[in-house]
């Protein structure tokens, strides 16, 4: 089973055991209620269908919390169950009280209603809490016999041989339940023991690229407390090119630019290094606008396109659409579509377009001008295979090349592609400086907002109503 997978599975399970969870909890405190006669003996007690209304409420609510929290977010195990106990409980209580206020705006007045004594919703709360906690605790266990059966896991190696190293090194023997393999180290010294605590030295951090590619690492945590800022920042940079997750000890947490998150190993303290891939309730918000942008723009532009096709048939011989393998989200393959701006032979003369590029039809020079060949990408978008907004998309032997030349020129694909982009609103589009146009995606990523993509699609489509594209 492939890791993807097998993360999704995790997501999908957990969020459907908590649903479980919150439905049976709100039944049994039903069944408590009239039972126990505390805080006092139970009058007029409400009908079990008058519970069942209230289900569906009481897991929109504590669930939405629960997501807004990033409770499905993390696959990987946790020694830090008293953290995640604390999130069911506020998510809990916020939920209870958004299943009461959902009840009183939606049904109030209504047969639905659900009218329940508020000693009942105590109950209710309390049994949410207990009962979300259990099934999880459940879930947790369940995920680490996979893992012990080597399912889920992910490769990992270690960067330093020195005592801060030997300490990663044990936490994870003694941690299996976090999920790694680990393969071994890499020594950033000469001279070097030739293993550690069983773990053996599998080379020097001079060759580090090649490592993890021959080794298929999926992590590398880097335990270097002594090194400089550039050697620390090459060596990040290197792994990055991998298109490997990079964690790193605290000790050198200053020196990063962009924004680090705290996760532990075993109770030791880690930083994921530039972790800035959207997560949680931000990427669902981009994923809605996404398709409410592209569905808006496939209607709007119908008309359009359906006449460029035409057009682009009737003046040269050739499809109307361009189909062309580009790279996307975490540096995989996707066929995008555009309007053929270009002769049917164009790509036997270069693949790499220019201003004023000779092999333009007219009609493509214009659609060109005013970035209509672009419009098919809607399409992509709608599919969840590219984003309204985001860093453009290269050919595959482009990115081969511009990865080991262009530092973090990989974390520009921690994102889907984007329609346009930063860098293009601000004028780095065709033949551009590709250094620039990855400082102003990995800008973006960084800086990302609701606000931010409104106003670069509003930029965008004034640059192509004006024919500045080009």
């Amino acid at each position: 089973m492939s890791r993807e997978r097998y993360d999704f599975l995790v997501q999908a399970t957990l969020l459907l055991l908590d649903a479980a969870m919150i439905a049976i909890a709100v039944c049994v405190a039903f069944v408590l209620r009239r039972t126990i006669p505390v805080p006092e003996v139970m009058v007029d007690a409400p009908q079990f269908a008058t519970m069942l209304r209230f289900i569906p409420l009481q897991i929109i609510g504590v669930i939405g919390l629960m997501y807004l929290n990033r409770m499905y977010h993390q696959v990987r195990a946790s020694s830090a169950r008293v953290d995640e106990i604390s999130i069911v409980l506020l998510a809990a209580t916020g939920g209870t009280l958004v299943a009461v206020a959902l009840n009183t705006l939606a049904y109030q007045n209504t047969q639905f209603e659900a009218n329940l004594p508020r000693a009942l919703l105590i109950y209710a709360w309390l049994c949410t809490v207990v009962f979300v906690a259990l099934g999880r605790y459940i879930h947790q266990r369940v995920r680490q016999r996979l893992l012990k059966r080597g399912v889920g896991r992910e490769r990992v190696i270690v960067v330093g041989t020195n005592d801060v190293s030997q300490v990663v090194v044990q936490k994870i023997h003694w941690s299996p339940n976090l999920g790694y393999d680990l393969v071994g180290l890499i020594a950033s010294q000469e001279e070097h023991p030739p293993e550690m605590l069983g773990t053996p030295v599998i080379g020097k951090t001079e060759d580090i690229i090649s490592l993890l590619e021959t080794h298929a690492i999926d992590e590398v945590i880097i335990a270097l407390p002594q090194a400089t800022r550039l050697e620390l920042l090459n060596l990040i940079a290197d792994c990055h090119r991998g298109q490997v997750s990079v964690r790193v000890l605290p000790d050198v947490f200053e020196i990063m630019a962009g924004e680090v998150s705290v996760a532990d190993l075993g109770g030791l303290p880690l930083l994921n290094v530039r972790d800035i891939a959207l997560r949680g309730w931000r990427l669902s918000l981009k994923r809605a606008f996404d398709i409410a942008g592209s569905a808006f723009g496939l209607f709007l532009t119908a008309p359009v396109m359906v006449a460029l096709g035409i057009l682009i048939k009737l003046e040269s011989p050739g499809p109307a659409l361009f189909i062309q393998e580009r790279v996307g989200l975490d540096g995989k393959p996707f066929k995008v579509l555009k309007f053929r701006s270009m002769r049917a032979d164009a790509e036997a003369l270069s693949t790499w377009t220019v201003k004023d590029d000779p092999r333009r039809t007219r009609i493509g020079t214009f659609i060109r001008k005013y970035s209509l060949d672009e419009l098919p990408q809607f399409v992509n978008v709608l599919l969840g295979e590219m984003s309204l907004v985001g860093p453009r998309p290269e050919q595959e032997r482009y990115v081969e090349e511009f990865r080991q030349s262009i530092p973090r020129y990989m974390e520009r694909h921690r994102e889907k592609a984007g329609l346009t982009g930063w860098a293009q609103v601000n004028g780095l589009r065709g033949d551009s400086s590709i250094e620039e146009r990855t400082k102003y995606d990995l800008w973006y990523i960084e800086h990302w907002s609701l606000w931010l993509d409104i106003k670069i699609c509003v930029r965008t489509a004034i640059q192509a109503f004006t024919g500045q594209a080009y």
